[in-house]
Parts: C-alpha cells; structure tokens; sequence
C-alpha cells in the first residue's frame, strides 16, 4: 500500500482538535470538589465585610434565645460572625477576616431566613453544607378567599400530614408549612419538583397527583433500558377532557335509559321527559303585573289611615300566632292519644280458627274420596249437634 492510501481522512471541523491525554474516562466531570480550608491557606481576607440581616416574628423571641448558641457554634465553624438584635426584632450573619468562602455569606443568610419561617435549628444548619438548597415559595397571594386558601394548603399536608410525608420521601427533601409560605430544604432538582406540586394544589390540582407522576418515574428510572426513550406513554394525563355536545346527548340518553330500566323493572312507569312543555309563541308581550299601590287600591287598603293600617297588621298578626298555637298545640297532644289496641279474641272464634285451618288442611292432602269422608264427617258432626241441643229442651 502506498503512503497517500495509508493517509486517514480528517474531518474540516475538526482539523484544530488535538488530543488530551489528561482527560480520560474515569474522570467524573460532574463531581464537584469541597471547598476545604486546607486548598486555600494562602487565601487572603475579603476587602469588605458582606453581612445580610433578617427580621423574626415575635412568637420565634423566645426559641431563638435558647438556640443562639448553637446558631454561633454552627457559623463559627465556617468563620461567620452572627448578631442577635432582640430589641429591633432581627437577626443578621456577616463575614469575618478568617473567612475563605466566598459563596458560605449566602448560606449563613439562609440560614436566618429559615429559623426565622419556623424551621427547627437542627434542621436549618444543615443549609450550610454544599449539597443542601433551600426555597421558599410564598403562597399568600395565589387564592383570593381566605376560607379556599385554607382549604387548599391544608391539602399539602393532607389527613394526618400523609401528603407531606410522602413529598418528603418522594423528593428526599424537608418541608415546612408556615403561614403564608411553604420552607423547603433539599438538593436542587428535587426543590423544582416541590414547587410545582405547591403551586399546582393553591391552583386547585390536589397534590395525589403529582405524588403519583412521581411513584412511576421513580420506578421508570430503575430500568436502564428506558433511559434514553420517552416516559409520556407511561405518564398518567389528569386534564378534564371535554365533551363534544353529541357525546354529552349520549350520555345523558344512557342515563336516562338505565332510570327507565330500573323503574320499570320495580313495577313503576316510565319516566316523562325531564324538559317541561315547549309553551305556544305569542308575539304580544305578557301583561303587566300590578303595582304595590295597585293591590293596595284595590283592596282598599291605600285609603286606611296610618292607625287603621297598623290596627289590621296587628289583627293579622294576632291571627297568624292564634293558628301558630293551635298547630303546635295539636302536634303535643299526638303524643297523648293512646294507640289503637285490638281486642282479644274469644274461645268460640279460637275454637273457629282452629276448625276451618284443619279442614282447609284436610282439602289440600286428600283426594276425591277423602273429601267426601269429610263431608259425611260434616253431617255426622251436625247431626250430633243438633240432637244435643235436642235433648235439654225436652
């Protein structure tokens, strides 16, 4: 083979590229590397001092107090200095010489920001590490009415906080449901996700929902075969489809159909139809309805004199209470009324009773000939009857 055959073909755009024997695969590119105090001992003091301050409401006086300390202890540790303010109501962080971090004054001011929302200290410190974010998503001004605002956040935190629970271990973060706003803590991506289901439940879309999209991805990311395909298909659709009007006519025949299947199936009729009857048109528009004075005019009461007037209204009342009374009255004397009661029955129509069910029996179970046993039993009986009745009067 000839030197210009052995030759490769290099692409034009990528005539300038040359090799990097340093970067190789088992770099992670994504890694981001602590920022320790040990990389940066020559690090030189910032020339100004950043500090960032936070007001607290009155009923946090008290908590804070007892957990400045801890506060200081946790900010001394990145090299920030803290100031509790309890007459002004406010609390500010700021840099000191010592400190390196640039990003960690931000941080610091998280960290007031959610011990003033109500978060627990133990919690809050933990803003302070590089892997932890936090957000607050204020929530007051999305419902107009006070009674739906309610209503609606208290469907974040659901029966028993079970709807809370589950976005926590849904999206590895710590949420806080405070007044107005709603504190979050967690990595980035999942704070995207607890956004949307908080703005989704104030804008009438229950958080269940979400929580499910959230189950199925969950799974969905266990099987490397579905990484670089399309979750959609699997995705459920909660939008309200509408209805075209022919399939809401349908709808409503089906209904109506299956009412009329279980009334006549109860031995009832039909039902008509539920639109009433289509009047006659006229083209003369409807007579006028009588005036108050008019009505007044014409009973006479327009010409009575103020004394008369209230005499009549008071006659009216009176009335009106008079049959009140009388109605009520009835009503608690009902409870007085005795019952009905049946009167005992005597020997003879016992003794009736007896005999026509025994007969009636005799009929069922025999034949022809032992219905006419049974008839010269009848007479035989009757013949002894009447010679009993016989034999005292002679």
């Amino acid at each position: 083979m000839s030197a210009a055959e052995e030759e490769v073909v290099v692409n034009k755009n990528k005539i300038h590229r040359k090799e990097k024997p340093w970067d190789t695969d088992d770099i992670d590119q994504w890694k981001v590397d602590p920022f320790a105090r040990e990389d940066y001992q020559a690090a030189k003091p910032f020339l100004e001092e950043s500090s960032f301050a936070t007001l607290f409401p009155k009923y946090r006086e008290k908590y804070l107090r007892e957990v400045w300390s801890a506060v200081t202890q946790a900010l001394d540790t990145h090299f920030l200095g803290c100031t509790l303010d309890l007459v002004s109501g406010s609390m500010s962080v700021r840099t000191t010489r010592k400190t390196f971090d640039p990003y960690i004054i931000l941080k610091g001011r998280d960290l007031l920001k959610l011990l003033a929302r109500g978060v627990p200290v133990t919690q809050a410190i933990k803003i302070l590490d590089d892997s932890v974010a936090c957000d607050i998503i204020k929530i007051g001004t999305l419902v107009r009415n006070k009674e739906r605002f309610v209503k609606r956040r208290q469907r974040i935190i659901g029966p028993d906080g079970s709807t809370l629970k589950a976005i926590e271990l849904l999206t590895q973060c710590y949420v806080l449901v405070q007044g107005n706003t709603v504190s979050v803590m967690g990595p980035y991506k999942s704070l995207k996700e607890v956004r949307r289901i908080v703005l989704d439940c104030m804008k009438n879309i229950h958080p269940i929902y979400r929580i499910k999209e959230l189950m199925i991805r969950r799974e969905l990311a266990k099987d490397p075969k579905l990484a670089t395909e399309s979750w959609d298909r699997f995705l459920p659709t909660f939008r309200k489809r509408h209805l075209k009007t022919s399939e809401k006519t349908a709808k409503k025949n089906d209904k109506i159909e299956a009412k009329n299947e279980a009334r006549t199936a109860a031995g009832l009729p039909a039902a008509g139809p539920s639109k009433p009857a289509k009047k006659v048109y006229t083209p003369f528009p409807p007579s006028q309805l009588p005036r108050k004075v008019d009505l007044q005019l014409e009973s006479g009461e327009y010409f009575l004199k103020p004394h008369e007037k209230e005499a009549r209204e008071a006659e009216r009342r009176k009335q009106k209470q008079s049959e009140t009374t009388a109605k009520r009255r009835a009503e608690r004397a009902e409870a007085f009324v005795a019952p009905a009661e049946e009167a005992a029955p005597t020997v003879e129509q016992k003794r009736n009773r007896k005999r026509s069910a025994a007969e009636a029996e005799m009929v069922t179970e025999g034949d022809a000939d032992g219905g006419e046993k049974l008839k010269k039993k009848k007479k035989k009986k009757e013949k002894q009857r009447a010679e009993e009745d016989d034999g005292p009067k002679a």
